[in-house]
């Protein structure tokens, strides 16, 4: 029998040649992108994954593996393949071009991936932020002292400084478009009216998905409308080559969904977390118990209580419509306990029955969508 050293040393080699076979698998898929790019083929192919994911259970099954196991591995292969096809067609077809890109409040986390994105299509950056410098790109301490001659001037400042910014923007009307990236737009109205009245070519995006973002296929990202065609094209252009899901709206209707798809989720987990953390259990007591439910919401609210609190309360407090969905909670959890305090089942079953209906359409329309 051998030792267990080496077995382990066994498992050390097994690993390093997995790996090596990972290295070629995106090497490949490197090639396919251009592959692709030169027939004009669309990067992601849903029915080919599901090919790739269905030979991998059957192989697994033949194998003695458990075809679970194999599937997830493949998925996440899958995602890595998609990932590198997405940058290298985002890079291959950028349209930058060594035109130029001032990104206001480049040093935060979302002006900095706007900044290393535009980076990767050719756009020659300038940050402009008193925070300090970012190592590759020219830097501003004070976007003031730029003559604004750039083609693309992103706003990617805290919300209560966008606005101003948008006014201060409007006064000098730069002759680029002019789009900010905050999370909500009824805070800006004033200044992205500003910047409509004086003629500047400006809209509004809203990148739903976070900083650490690689890959956007399945992320959607929002345009709003302000009524410049060209600038409106000339944003969406920016993610063309991307797999993200692209939407227009108006202002208002944007704060309205944003409501429910930050505001509602974000509450719903910080009630959460507050509710374990002044219930007067230990966390070390807590951590000994389990269960599917408790686990996935515990991994969604550890990834929101980690997160910038400021930036949380900024989309609780300043979206025009943010009331609704929290009273919506509100009223959702009193109806569960006045269904438990009156021992009412009927109430009970019926919100889990209307939520299943719900969810089970939205999940439809996903699908249809996809």
């Amino acid at each position: 029998m051998k030792s267990l050293e080496d077995l382990r040393a066994r498992l050390d080699v097994l690993d390093r040649q997995l790996l090596e076979l990972v290295a070629e698998r995106q090497a490949i898929s490197t090639q396919i992108a251009a592959v692709k790019r030169s027939t004009g083929q669309s990067t992601r192919d849903f029915g080919r994954e599901r090919e790739v994911l269905l030979k991998a259970r059957r192989d697994a099954e033949a194998l003695g593996v458990p075809p679970a196991l194999a599937e997830s591995i493949l998925q996440s292969l899958i995602r890595g393949s998609l990932t590198t096809q997405e940058q290298a067609r985002v890079a291959a077809q950028g349209k930058g071009s060594g035109r130029r890109a001032l990104v206001i409040g480049g040093r935060g986390k979302m002006g900095r991936w706007m900044a290393d994105f535009l980076a990767s299509q050719g756009f020659r950056i300038t940050i402009a932020d008193p925070a300090g410098e970012v190592p590759g790109y020219e830097w501003l301490p004070d976007w003031r002292d730029s003559d604004l001659s750039h083609d693309l001037v992103v706003v990617a400042t805290p919300l209560k400084v966008a606005n101003e910014v948008l006014r201060e923007l409007a006064g000098r009307k730069p002759p680029g478009v002019v789009f900010d990236v905050g999370s909500l737009k009824t805070p800006l109205r004033e200044g992205l009216d500003a910047l409509r009245a004086a003629g500047v070519r400006v809209t509004s995006i809203h990148p739903m998905f976070g900083p650490d973002t690689e890959l956007l296929s399945g992320r959607h990202v929002i345009f709003i409308d302000l009524g410049s065609a060209a600038a409106l094209e000339e944003a969406k252009s920016l993610f063309g080559s991307t797999m993200a899901d692209l939407v227009v709206m108006g202002l208002d209707e944007h704060d309205r969904l944003i409501a429910f798809v930050l505001g509602l989720s974000h509450a719903l987990n910080i009630a959460f977390f507050t509710a374990l953390a002044e219930s007067g259990e230990a966390a070390p007591k807590l951590a000994r118990m389990s269960s599917t439910t408790f686990d996935s919401q515990l991994d969604v609210a550890t990834r929101v209580a980690a997160d910038n609190p400021d930036l949380y309360y900024e989309i609780q407090s300043l979206n025009a419509y943010g009331e609704e969905s929290l009273n919506a909670l509100r009223a959702a959890v009193e109806r569960i306990c006045r269904s438990v305090h009156e021992h009412d089942p009927q109430t009970f079953v019926g919100m889990m029955r209307r939520g299943h209906e719900y969810l089970q359409v939205r999940q439809a329309a996903r699908e249809r969508s996809a």
